[in-house]
């Protein structure tokens, strides 16, 4: 297919309250708000130079309306829309400006379940990387990655790496012999990887990353929410993962929804990289300190939305478990 995928580019949130969500993610995170509707709020880092990167939409139950990537040019949406048709799956296209600040798109509810945007063309705006003035909270400079949820990580894996051309970067592999596919990163952009799929019950979004400058800044937005009495949203970190590298902290919104602060990873440029393996009983996978996550990490995900109908895609349990199968989503 002749089609080329740049990077991850936005992510539309659900949330019930958008006070409480402004509060949150522009008062004290600090995200940039681009944008503000009736029912939707539209934010950015200070790094980007695009109209968002993350839309907070009003909702009657909390998720992930829509994940989407950038492309090279107009004409790789129509090489993707070919790639939808020849596999049977839904797809829809929007208009300029039904998202706001942006030009003509194509959603596809993907061969995983989850809603899946591919644009071209988006307004530009101010960058603010040197408008430290405006700096608060976490410093919020770019988004980084999706981190999903998928019952069968093998077949997930094979959609975005031979279909999508996605490189992998890193692996999680199961003790048996031979060893089974468990969890792949798998990168457009030259970090260590724009979309992680991981084994759970699925489709579930886990996560969505944004960098922050350096662990500092992860480091005084712990003390911001803590002085906010926001101790009880702060879920996992602040760390650092033996897989990627990176620190983290990872934060949960008034509803549940779960994003992540990320930053110090590494440059994957090479086109002979050989992708690095874990195993799964690795204790420094998780968290390169060896301390475990939480239970709420591994049992929570965000449920996602049917392109075109009003309502929540039906998830199914995993082929491979390492965690008991009471797992929850949130809703």
């Amino acid at each position: 297919m002749n089609f080329q995928i740049i990077k991850a580019a936005h992510a539309e949130i659900l949330v019930t309250d958008l006070n409480e969500a402004y509060k949150f993610y522009v008062e004290t995170l600090g995200f940039y708000p681009t944008y503000l509707e009736e029912n939707r709020i539209y934010l950015r880092g200070y790094e980007e130079r695009y109209h968002h990167s993350l839309i907070l939409t009003k909702s009657e139950k909390p998720g992930i309306k829509h994940l989407a990537y950038k492309v090279s040019n107009i004409d790789d949406l129509k090489a993707l829309e070919k790639l939808f048709i020849e596999n049977n799956l839904e797809y829809v296209w929007l208009e300029k400006n039904e998202e706001l600040g942006q030009g003509k798109a194509i959603r596809v509810q993907d061969p995983i379940g989850f809603p899946i945007e591919f644009f071209y063309e988006m307004e530009k705006v101010d960058w603010l990387l040197q408008k430290y003035h405006l700096y608060k909270g976490a410093k919020i400079l770019r988004i980084d990655h999706f981190n999903v949820q998928v019952p069968n990580v093998e077949y997930a894996y094979n959609w975005y790496a031979n279909k999508l051309m996605f490189k992998c970067i890193e692996t999680t592999e199961t003790e048996d012999e031979p060893p089974k596919l468990w969890a792949a990163w798998l990168r457009r952009k030259h970090t260590t990887h724009d979309i992680a799929l991981m084994t759970g019950i699925g489709p579930r979004v886990h996560h969505i990353a944004f960098a922050v400058p350096d662990r500092n800044a992860i480091m005084d937005c712990a003390d911001i929410l803590a002085s906010k009495d926001y101790i009880k949203n702060m879920e996992r970190g602040p760390g650092r993962h033996g897989i990627t590298n990176a620190f983290f902290l990872y934060l949960r919104d008034k509803d549940g929804n779960r994003i992540e602060l990320y930053t110090g990873d590494y440059l994957t440029a090479d086109p002979d990289w050989e992708p690095i393996k874990w195993k799964l009983n690795d204790p420094k996978r998780q968290t390169f300190w060896g301390a475990p996550a939480p239970e709420s990490w591994f049992n929570d995900a965000m449920l996602v939305k049917h392109i075109k109908k009003d309502f929540f895609i039906e998830t199914k349990k995993p082929i491979i478990q390492d965690r008991p199968s009471s797992v929850t989503a949130l809703h």
